[in-house]
């Protein structure tokens, strides 16, 4: 998506335009200056008599506004009384409408990656009784916590705010959020914006976001007891960007012109799982493609990918929009084909693509309005297609209640915005995504009634941090609490002492003089942000340099806070004992100030862990960004990546690294007991690949997925104890790693995570159940998905905290 590098960056309502009148045009309401509203600003729905009345039209006469009948007919008789060119009016994000049969027109573009947002120009807009919404920490820091019910009810919270902005004319029904792309290399820019680097934990954390977004309690109707189309939703939610997208400008590459080379094994495992979880367990409504072509094709135009898989494998219930100007980008950047306009709008629509964000650009908005009707005409494209098309969407508003309202969420009100309820989630989701990585001699925390007065070192932009911390993507914050507020509430003796010009000329003095030096530093969304990937893995503006000089004036080790996305190569910390913790702090939203004082000062125990691996910078240089592969690349002596297959020297903080201030044991009596998979007649036995020296394989290595059963289950309960003197919360994570004799597959993967909250002294017993299919199953090179036979093991926790029991899985093929 594009954000505020994009050409139209535009904070009006363009409104939901429910117009009085509908013999206005949307036109009318998208390029003026300001917000327009109707009804004094104040929430109405399309199938009101009296809006009828007005425009001259009798509502009997119309019976998609017919609330007894099924939402399939309405749709039907609605797209069936639209002539061609109306049906194409509604095919781009700002929706024309029909003024000669009721239908208002409607703005498709919101944004909620990590709040309510008003970038972009869809009718989304913050003033008079919504000054903001609340600003929760940036993805990359919730995923952090691996607490699924928190990020379920962020986007609980963040759905809430919508509706009762919406009620109030100030919001549309439909964001273009979450980002569910894997954070494959390092230096992507957009790290920020995503749940990391293991597709498990991005396609939990999709479903869980999803559901808050979208599920209304109680709401769910007896039809949609037997048609996922007929379901209630409370806000739409779209998983984007499908897919193989997360290279966006380096070294001369960009994303716009960039075609991802990538092997079907990858795409099963990787780039496609957290888009297939989002659809399957979180019926996301809607899916976004990306701009990149994949294996020559663009992704926007690929029925393999959007008929095929998204829509017939894995039954998305919903709409599938473009990234905004993907269907141009084919014409003007990549020149896919030589396509004309009227040719890629052609076959993106024949693709499966139901609705084409666009921006403005030599007069054209987007193709599918510019060129539908001419792709019509001139037999490029079925005007069934457009139907097609349309009905996809205007069944996703009429589950919205865009049509008819939905009774319950109609209470919702400027009061249920930036509520201090809304304003504590946003403080403790950034106080669960806080990770401790260092933290020599117990240096942390800090102690209140021993510290009296703190030196705060850092540039402005950090210290202060009233834009770094909300990143990308954002609204307007409910209020904005910096480091230095949230430390002087503490400690009311705090000194600020900036570094901006690269040095700090007052740190010997200042640091001499106080009970406690604590440095704040990072990057900011020049360095990561979308359209600009990363050069290198350091600190930028020579901050190691004048961090270093803070540490060996300060007479005893300082405390250093990282503000950044991505992982940033701090080396020289990890190794300076004058530095003695560090604390990744990510970019923590509005209360972000609030939470870094809670777990410098010991009220709040720091339990997060990193959701992708931190590399030292020489690791950069064995591998181009534009390699797609996963698995080490010995041709072309590229050491693979992510935690999966990367076993190299250069990481610096592992996958799931996190330090307490309190410690935790693992016990449990499971015994390694072997499981019995039958194959059925009906199934096959798949091959698999070995290493060098395996002679004689099962007679039946592996079975296939999606032809079998898959009720096995392997159940175990671990005991957590908490042997250290303070409360605190704990990440178990559980990982599998498949018989070391199957050649290409993960060293271990994710397949379960539990926070849980033990006091101290205390223990708690937690219970898993993993299903063999989902959580024994590697990606083949054919690209099966299979459960292999032989003895896997499951791993608990980190190579610090661990145990781990082998696991035989006997596949018996039918006689």
């Amino acid at each position: 998506m594009a954000s505020s590098s994009s050409p139209r960056r535009l904070g009006f309502l363009a409104a939901l335009v429910f117009a009085v009148s509908v013999s206005a045009s949307v036109s009318s309401v998208s390029g003026g200056s300001g917000p327009i509203t109707t009804n004094g600003g104040n929430y109405t729905r399309v199938c009101d008599p009296a809006r009828f009345s007005a425009a001259g039209l009798d509502m009997a006469g119309f019976p998609y506004c017919d609330a007894s009948l099924p939402y399939a007919d309405r749709v039907r008789d609605l797209v069936g009384r639209m002539t061609l060119e109306e049906k194409v009016a509604n095919l781009g994000d700002r929706a024309g409408g029909a003024p000669r049969v009721g239908l208002p027109g409607y703005l498709w573009w919101g944004e909620a990656l990590h709040g309510v947002s008003d970038v972009g120009p869809g009718g989304t807009w913050f003033g008079d009784a919504v000054p903001g919404a609340t600003s929760f920490p940036l993805v990359i820091n919730s995923a952090a916590s691996f607490n699924e019910t928190l990020w379920r009810a962020i986007g609980g919270v963040v759905s809430t705010e919508i509706r009762a902005m919406y009620n109030l004319g100030h919001a549309e029904l439909t964001y273009w959020s979450p980002n569910i792309n894997v954070v494959r290399d390092p230096r992507w820019g957009r790290a920020s914006e995503t749940p990391g680097e293991d597709p498990f934990v991005v396609g939990r954390y999709a479903v869980n976001f999803v559901r808050g977004m979208q599920d209304i309690d109680g709401a769910t109707t007896a039809a949609a007891a037997t048609d996922a189309f007929s379901r209630p939703i409370k806000v739409s939610s779209c998983c984007k960007h499908y897919a193989a997208y997360d290279v966006d400008a380096w070294n001369g590459t960009d994303r716009l012109t960039f075609d991802a080379r990538v092997q079907e094994r990858d795409m099963v495992e990787t780039f496609e799982r957290p888009f297939e979880m989002c659809i399957r367990d979180g019926d996301a409504s809607c899916v976004m493609c990306s701009y990149n072509r994949i294996n020559g094709v663009p992704a926007c135009a690929d029925a393999r990918l959007l008929t095929e898989t998204v829509r017939r494998d894995w039954q998305l219930h919903g709409y599938i929009v473009s990234d905004c100007d993907s269907v141009r980008v084919m014409v003007r950047d990549a020149k896919w084909l030589g396509y004309t306009g009227v040719e890629a709008t052609a076959a993106a629509m024949k693709a499966g693509l139901d609705l084409d964000c666009g921006m403005f650009w030599e007069g054209v908005h987007d193709f599918f309005t510019t060129y539908g009707v001419d792709a019509v005409r001139q037999g490029k494209l079925k005007e069934s297609a457009v139907d097609n098309a349309l009905t996809n969407l205007y069944l996703t508003l009429m589950r919205l209640g865009f049509f008819d309202g939905i009774p319950e969420l109609e209470s919702l009100g400027a009061a249920d915005v930036c509520t201090e309820e809304h304003k504590e989630l946003a403080a403790d989701a950034a106080r669960q995504g806080m990770v401790l990585l260092k933290n020599d001699a117990a240096l942390l925390p800090l102690s209140p009634e021993k510290v009296n007065s703190v030196a705060l070192f850092g540039q402005l932009q950090h210290i202060n941090a009233t834009d770094v911390m909300l990143g990308d993507y954002r609204g307007k914050p409910c209020r904005v609490v910096t480091p230095y507020d949230g430390v002087r509430k503490v400690v009311s003796s705090t000194s600020v002492h900036a570094c901006d010009k690269g040095s700090c000329d007052t740190a010997a003095a200042a640091a001499k003089t106080v009970d406690a030096t604590i440095v704040v530093a990072g990057l900011n969304m020049s360095v990561e942000r979308e359209s600009n990937d990363r050069e290198d893995l350091l600190l930028p503006w020579s901050q190691a340099s004048w961090i270093n000089a803070v540490a060996e004036a300060s007479p005893s080790p300082i405390v250093l806070v990282i503000m950044s996305a991505g992982g940033v190569d701090v080396s020289f910390a990890q190794d300076n004992p004058k530095i003695g913790a560090v604390v990744w702090a990510g970019y923590p939203g509005e209360e972000g100030g609030t939470a870094i004082a809670d777990v410098l000062f010991g009220k709040y125990n720091p339990g997060g862990r990193l959701p992708l691996t931190w590399y030292k910078n020489e690791y950069v240089s064995k591998i181009p960004m534009t390699s797609m592969a996963l698995r080490p690349d010995a041709e072309h002596g590229y050491p693979g990546r992510t935690y999966k297959f990367y076993g190299g020297a250069d990481v610096l903080y592992p996958f799931g690294h996190g330090l307490s201030y309190t410690n935790f044991t693992y016990a449990s009596a499971t015994a390694a007991a072997p499981v019995t998979v039958k194959v059925g007649a009906w199934e096959y036995c798949k091959q698999l690949t070995y290493k060098a020296g395996v002679s004689s394989p099962p007679a039946c290595p592996a079975v296939n997925v999606a032809s079998h059963a898959c009720q096995e289950e392997v159940s175990f309960a671990v005991t957590v104890a908490n042997t250290g003197g303070r409360d605190g919360t704990h990440v178990v994570p559980v990982y599998t790693a498949p018989p070391a004799e199957v050649d290409g597959a993960p060293r271990k993967q994710l397949v379960a995570f539990r926070r849980v909250r033990v006091a101290a002294g205390a223990a708690v017993e937690v219970a898993f159940a993993l299903n063999v299919c989902k959580s024994f199953a590697i990606v083949e090179e054919t690209a099966y998905t299979v459960v292999p036979s032989g003895v896997s093991r499951v791993l608990v926790g980190d190579d610090a905290l661990s145990l781990s029991f082998p696991v035989q899985i006997d596949l018996q093929a039918a006689a």
